[in-house]
């Protein structure tokens, strides 16, 4: 009885066991599925979680990679603006967003199948983005540096435009330039226009620095020619006053001619004892006369 017992409950749990195998299954937090019923997509399951099905071939369960994938397109040649070729090739992450549209726009809902078709969009989207820039713009020739990012965003939103309308239900989370390469072909007159324009910035630096060195002289000038002005002005102005000074003791001088002797007399003896000096004179000489009456032979400092 107990045999049978244990029987029973051991088929009972493998029943069990089948029916969840049969009507259930789990997506993983690394996944995102689509239910299909009789091949056809009819639910998106983006969330980590378990869910009910019917078994097959009523319903299956396709899977794919939830994660960023990468991809490179080829190195291909397009002509810039000014007619240049240039060699570029770009990465694009993307992910998958929807897979019941992921599943019916690519055949099989095959990875590969899929970048294949994004391959396509980034050439065109990356060679009509070329078409609208100069070499210039990819090759810094100007010091201002290059406009890579400009570019890589107008591409990256062309990109993501047209998956939008072709419902890929796929995303592209970022886009960026790879490699850029000239043909052998046209890099040495690429490095002679390069030269050229690099020359030309030069002749600009020096024509700047001359205008900039001519400006600072004629400044220099201005301002020696306003102190000199400046400084004739006050020496006229000084030499005035000591003509009005002179002219007032002149009056004074005329008035009283001894004076003015004695005055001169005394200037002279006083510029004559400036320094040490030992003094050997006539006093009857104009101005040691002013020393009659006083011993000779005298030292002074």
């Amino acid at each position: 009885m107990k045999r049978n017992s244990l029987t029973l409950v051991i088929g009972a749990l493998l029943v069990i066991l089948c029916a969840l195998m049969l009507f259930t299954f789990q997506v993983r937090t690394t996944e995102v599925a689509v239910v299909t019923t009789f091949r056809k997509p009819t639910r998106n399951l983006t969330n980590a979680d378990w869910y009910v099905k019917w078994p097959w071939p009523v319903q299956e369960v396709q899977r794919f990679a939830k994660p960023v994938q990468n991809f490179e397109d080829k190195f291909t040649e397009d002509l810039t603006a000014d007619h240049n070729p240039l060699l570029t090739s770009v990465y694009v992450g993307w992910r998958i967003t929807d897979p019941q549209a992921f599943y019916r726009k690519i055949p099989g809902g095959s990875v590969a199948e899929a970048e294949k078709n994004l391959n396509g969009l980034v050439h065109n989207a990356k060679s009509a983005v070329i078409g609208k820039h100069p070499l210039s713009d990819f090759v810094s020739v100007t010091g201002g540096g290059t406009n890579f990012v400009a570019m890589e965003n107008e591409i990256l939103a062309a990109v993501r435009a047209q998956v939008d309308t072709s419902n890929y239900g796929i995303e592209i989370e970022f886009l960026g330039f790879k490699k850029i390469g000239l043909p052998e072909n046209v890099t040495q007159s690429v490095f002679d226009r390069m030269i050229s324009e690099r020359q030309v910035l030069i002749s600009k630096s020096q024509y700047e620095g001359e205008a900039r060195a001519q400006e600072i002289r004629s400044d220099a000038d201005r301002r020696a020619a306003e102190m000199l002005a400046s400084a004739e002005g006050q020496a006229t102005e000084i030499r005035g006053k000591g003509e009005a000074e002179a002219a007032k003791s002149l009056v004074v001088f005329q008035q009283n001619p001894e004076l003015a002797n004695f005055l001169f007399r005394l200037t002279a003896l006083e510029s004559s004892l400036k320094d040490r000096s030992t003094l050997i004179f006539d006093q009857q000489t104009p101005p040691f006369d002013l020393f009659k009456g006083v011993s000779t032979n005298l030292v002074t400092k």
